[in-house]
């Protein structure tokens, strides 16, 4: 097949993949319809690096159709879907940087190219746009609007700019919004770590005792998924009100070095780096799998992994390598310490994902309306809006076929009075 045979066919074979997670997005849908008619983002560049599959695709169209002009990286390699690059390309309009597999110096290379385009909104799954932004300053902070924020440690770097004084534009936290934790964090991470664990590996986790570092909203959903499941499972946290809730969830709760012990399956999930170094490593039962859910590859301390790994490293699956120690103990990394759910698996379904793009949608008509109407934001990280949360649920509701009950002028009345209190005097 020649090269422009195979573009073609990788296109349209994209374009039946976006199709399918269209079909499963219906907030995002009834955005582009009233974004498609009111055009509020016409003549805005936008620069978003995101994970590049069929749902940022969904997006994208979406962001495209109020008017925007888009470029895209990849903020994964391992989670690139090459025929939804194409596709888009091919059909939307949209510059596309992102291949399956790209090494560090080419995602580098396609960071600082959309940010050299110098767009007025960003919308980050890491914070490397604004990173690199901040980086070159006032020639592309000048013309910033503000950007979007998909991830808890991208959020620790920009909060960390905000402390130093640093950070020069506006930035929504999409990932704090409640609608985001409730479906992205909680069921959609939850769900697809397992699936890109079990793809990997195909273990029967019934009777397997599971290690999951970190109780956050994503812990909580891997958790419970894998009690779900028949397996026993431990709970790792250095947050005293986790560890509790954890405890009173029915979880047994401990310290990481005692777990690593008894575990045979261990997740992190906790957003910081070395959650899994050498002395854990060094009491783990042989055959243990190591995976990581959390963003970055640096939860698990991989250079202290194959320091550890005298006898050799080997490709036992083809997402699965095995670490043998001195002793001969087999320890098993999943996609080389990547994301699990991306780098083995498809990622959350579109159903989530739907949720999340609907506030990233949301906040970046925000942040333009904001900008453009005489009252932006001001520098510093910013919450999402209720009024965004609250539509994107009520979307999401009237997509189910639910409804709701409505409060009455009274009962408002009572909720913002103090006089209809029970022994309070009366107006």
């Amino acid at each position: 097949m020649s090269g422009s045979s195979r573009t073609t066919s990788l296109a349209a074979e994209g374009a039946d993949r976006i199709a399918w997670a269209e079909s499963q997005m219906p907030v995002l849908r009834s955005l582009r319809e009233r974004l498609g008619a009111q055009r509020p983002l016409e003549g805005i560049s936008v620069a978003a690096c995101l994970h590049v599959t069929a749902e940022t695709a969904c997006l994208v169209r979406t962001l495209v159709a109020g008017g925007a002009s888009v470029g895209v990286c990849a903020a994964n390699p391992f989670s690139t879907q090459d025929d939804v690059v194409a596709a888009l390309v091919r059909d939307a309009d949209v510059s596309v940087l992102a291949a399956r597999g790209e090494d560090e110096e080419a995602y580098a290379e396609h960071v600082a190219a959309l940010v050299a385009g110098r767009p007025q909104i960003t919308l980050d799954d890491g914070a490397d746009l604004l990173g690199v932004a901040h980086a070159i300053g006032a020639p592309v902070l000048d013309g910033l609007l503000g950007g979007t924020e998909e991830t808890t440690p991208g959020l620790l770097r920009l909060r960390a700019l905000e402390a130093d004084g640093r950070l020069g534009c506006p930035v929504i936290a999409v990932n704090e919004a409640r609608t985001e934790r409730l479906f992205n964090d909680h069921y959609g991470t939850g769900q697809s770590t397992w699936d890109g664990i079990l793809r990997a590996t195909n273990l029967l986790l019934a009777g397997r005792t599971v290690v999951v570092l970190g109780y956050g909203w994503t812990g909580k959903g891997v958790a419970v998924r894998a009690r779900g499941a028949g397996a026993q499972v431990i709970i790792c946290e250095i947050d005293p009100m986790r560890g509790l809730e954890a405890r009173m969830e029915g979880f047994e709760v401990m310290p990481a070095l005692e777990a690593a012990a008894r575990g045979q399956v261990f997740v992190t999930v906790t957003g910081s780096r070395d959650v899994l170094g050498a002395e854990h490593f060094a009491r783990m039962q042989d055959g243990a799998v190591l995976a990581n859910a959390g963003h970055f590859d640096v939860e698990i301390d991989l250079a202290a992994l194959r320091e550890a790994a005298v006898g050799g490293v080997r490709a036992a699956l083809p997402l699965v390598e095995e670490h043998r120690l001195a002793d001969g103990r087999r320890l098993n990394l999943l996609a080389s310490g990547r994301v699990v759910n991306l780098a083995a698996g498809q990622g959350h379904p579109a159903a989530v994902m739907d949720m999340s793009f609907a506030n990233q949608a949301l906040a970046t008509e925000h942040l333009v309306r904001s900008a453009l109407g005489g009252t932006p934001l001001g520098a510093g990280v910013h919450a999402v809006p209720e009024s965004i949360d609250r539509e994107v649920a009520r979307l999401k509701l009237d997509s189910l076929g639910v409804r709701i009950d409505v409060a009455s002028a009274e009962q408002l009345a009572y909720g913002r009075s103090w006089a209809g209190a029970p022994g309070a005097p009366a107006a």
